[in-house]
């Protein structure tokens, strides 16, 4: 039996997890634990999604994709899996029903718990951790001015920076976004029951635990189409208000492409040609850290948990630097939209900046090149200095150039791993390509040939986009 548990963060999944499992000896499967256990492990998906995060980076969602992937593959036929908070996006949902078709499995039932926006603000604004054992407690649960734990010294409990009410109504806002989609998934494919998770906690327990025997003995009631009136659709997360007119001209574009296609280095080169600023997300997020802005060390209460830095976070980040004078003229964004609910956020943006797109350019590499590229790569273990079997092969094989030292390939560039990670890529962006291209935005861009055609075509498209024809308004809502 496989089964997912989904709702807004509040709405009590991780309480009933521990019970599930327990009651039903499921293995659990939740992002964060898989991102931890591969950094403890220090695997290759781990060495990955580090490299990332020391580069003050986040964690792109095929390297997660690859550790569910991974764990599923590993976890024996026997056990039922019970998926926490995950899938939390329509792609992601898509990728999870592939991955388990490949290996013989389906998602029986998607759980969805019931919350009121109302009562999730007064949940999380009343939430207290530990500094030292993390434990939580809530204002009016348990009013505790320090933790009760012997262990523990006796410091002060806090609150978490991501649980002010503000902030929850932006994650419950991106929520909603992101949510729609998902439970539209799952109702359609007669898989969701929505469950109301705004009684006791174990009422709420007792609840599951009876849907739960409903799913075994094949007589649980699935949602239909009218149930998901249930779940809260506010004004501002329904379908986008009719966008204003843009009060200037600028050349605002989009670079698409899977990683070692080379987004970063046309970026670059366009930027020098173009009175255009280059956006690389990667950026933003090193620099909201390092000046430990408010977004900044947001995102940093989840990397000290271990955790995955939400969509709404990287939203906010780009958001607020587009606003910035120096974009005026355009911007090229890098490494922004990777999905269809960030490229939706990104209208939403544009929108409210009285803004919109000029182009997507999207370059296209095939597989098998990128993995030839990415799994090309040598390190030399003396000086570090970088070789490629293809691109920069040294002039012995396997020993430095300079230093005579031995050459080595990360263990996150193998072949596997990259297959790996393109595939998550394409269930994530493949969507995302046939949004840009039904809205007339996409241009494609032949990336499997030499350096400089490459760039000599992004040059001859954005001249193309810059030219002094007037754009013509897309709406992008069909």
């Amino acid at each position: 039996m496989d089964l997912a548990l989904i709702g807004p963060s509040g709405a009590g999944k991780g309480t009933h997890i521990a019970q599930l499992k327990q009651e039903y000896d499921l293995v659990h499967i939740a992002t964060g634990d898989l991102l931890r256990e591969n950094l403890a492990q220090e695997s290759a998906l781990g060495l990955l999604a580090k490299k990332y995060m020391v580069q003050g980076e986040l964690v792109p969602d095929e390297v997660v994709g690859a550790m569910v992937d991974e764990k599923l593959r590993k976890t024996p036929a026997a056990n039922g899996l019970l998926f926490d908070g995950f899938p939390r996006t329509i792609h992601q949902a898509k990728f999870l029903d592939l991955l388990l078709k490949d290996i013989h499995r389906r998602l029986e039932a998607v759980i969805y718990l019931k919350v009121s926006d109302e009562e999730i603000i007064k949940r999380l604004a009343g939430r207290l951790v530990c500094r030292e054992c993390l434990s939580p407690f809530h204002r009016t649960m348990r009013p505790f001015q320090s933790c009760p734990h012997q262990k523990c010294s006796g410091e002060h409990l806090y609150q978490r920076s991501d649980d002010t009410p503000e902030t929850i109504r932006i994650r419950l806002r991106v929520f909603h976004r992101v949510g729609g989609p998902l439970v539209d998934h799952y109702q359609r494919s007669g898989r969701l029951i929505i469950l109301d998770a705004e009684d006791e906690t174990d009422s709420v327990g007792s609840q599951l635990i009876k849907t739960i025997e409903g799913i075994r003995a094949g007589k649980a009631r699935f949602a239909a189409a009218n149930d998901l009136s249930r779940i809260q659709r506010q004004a501002a997360f329904m379908p986008h208000a009719q966008p204003k007119p843009a009060l200037q001209r600028a050349l605002d574009l989009v670079l698409l492409g899977a990683p070692g296609c080379g987004k970063g280095t046309q970026a670059e080169e366009l930027s020098k040609q173009f009175p255009l600023r280059h956006v690389a997300t990667g950026d933003l997020f090193r620099e909201h850290l390092k000046n430990q802005t408010d977004l900044g060390k947001l995102a940093k209460a989840y990397m000290d948990q271990g955790d995955l830095v939400p969509d709404d976070i990287t939203d906010a980040m780009v958001e607020e630097r587009l606003s910035q004078p120096d974009t005026t003229e355009g911007f090229i964004l890098d490494g922004y939209p990777r999905t269809l609910q960030q490229a939706e956020a990104l209208h939403e943006t544009l929108t409210s900046l009285e803004r919109k797109l000029a182009g997507v350019l999207y370059i296209k590499v095939p597989d098998a090149e990128i993995i030839s590229r990415l799994s090309g790569r040598l390190i030399c273990r003396q000086c570090q200095t970088p070789y490629h079997l293809r691109f920069k092969p040294p002039g012995k094989s396997g020993l430095c150039d300079l230093c005579q030292g031995p050459l080595y390939q990360r263990e996150d560039d193998n072949p596997e791993t990259v297959g790996t990670r393109l595939k998550t890529f394409h269930a994530q962006t493949e969507p995302l390509i046939e949004y840009y291209r039904r809205a007339g935005l996409l241009m494609e861009v032949n990336g499997a040939v030499p350096l400089p055609a490459v760039t000599a075509q992004t040059i001859d498209a954005v001249k193309r986009l810059a030219s002094p024809a007037p754009f013509k308004r897309i709406d992008l809502r069909r």
